[in-house]
């Protein structure tokens, strides 16, 4: 039985690498994709400017320093709770940007454009893959595995930071399309490697974890 999980888990993240290589290498030939602008059509389709709002500050904390921030206070919480292991691991989320600014450069793509999509937040650099989204799903992807397995947290606590985590998780990457900041691809790609290295993160700390 162990066997087996251990191959469906190399399957599994075969086939987020292998999916993520693939989409690098469509994004760089063809920069803007048919169903990319089908996707940020059906996006976009109801627009309101509450809702413009509330995708901003969806996306707000994924911006420097704002991002830099949440990353190190959080961190520093778990270290003046004397839980250094798991800060060191948390800190360790900022590589993200890093990895993000890198793929950026290698692939060159450009940013959704206002004859293409509406833009309601104007965004920087290159477009694949989408920083917000690699640096949510590593870091708040992170916070749920602690909050699993650190059962000494007390229960309303750890609930809450799993719900609020969940939910940027899952609202980041419709935020990144609907305010025409990215393509459909780029969120995607990023989710496949995001998931990737925080399986990554996760194992090494789990596997020498107390």
């Amino acid at each position: 039985m162990f066997q087996y999980r251990k191959r469906i888990l190399l399957y599994v993240l075969g086939s987020l690498l292998l999916g993520f290589i693939i989409l690098t290498i469509l994004v760089s030939y063809t920069p803007v994709l048919l169903f990319d602008q089908k996707i940020s059509e059906e996006v976009q389709e109801h627009q309101h400017l509450l809702l413009d709002m509330s995708m901003k500050a969806v996306s707000w904390p994924g911006y420097a320093p704002q991002s830099m921030l949440l990353v190190l206070s959080a961190s520093l919480i778990f270290f003046l709770f004397k839980k250094k292991r798991e800060a060191f691991f948390i800190a360790l989320t900022l590589l993200s940007g890093v990895i993000s600014s890198g793929l950026k450069v290698l692939t060159n793509r450009p940013r959704p454009t206002h004859d293409l999509v509406r833009i309601i937040d104007v965004a920087k650099y290159k477009s694949f893959p989408s920083g917000h989204v690699l640096l949510y799903v590593i870091f708040f992807g992170f916070l749920i595995v602690l909050m699993n397995k650190m059962k000494n947290i007390n229960l309303a606590v750890r609930i809450t930071v799993i719900a609020i985590s969940a939910f940027f998780l899952f609202i980041i990457p419709i935020s990144r399309i609907y305010l025409g900041a990215h393509w459909f691809t780029d969120v995607f790609g990023s989710i496949l490697l995001g998931l990737l290295l925080l399986f990554i993160l996760s194992y090494v700390y789990l596997k020498n974890s107390r």
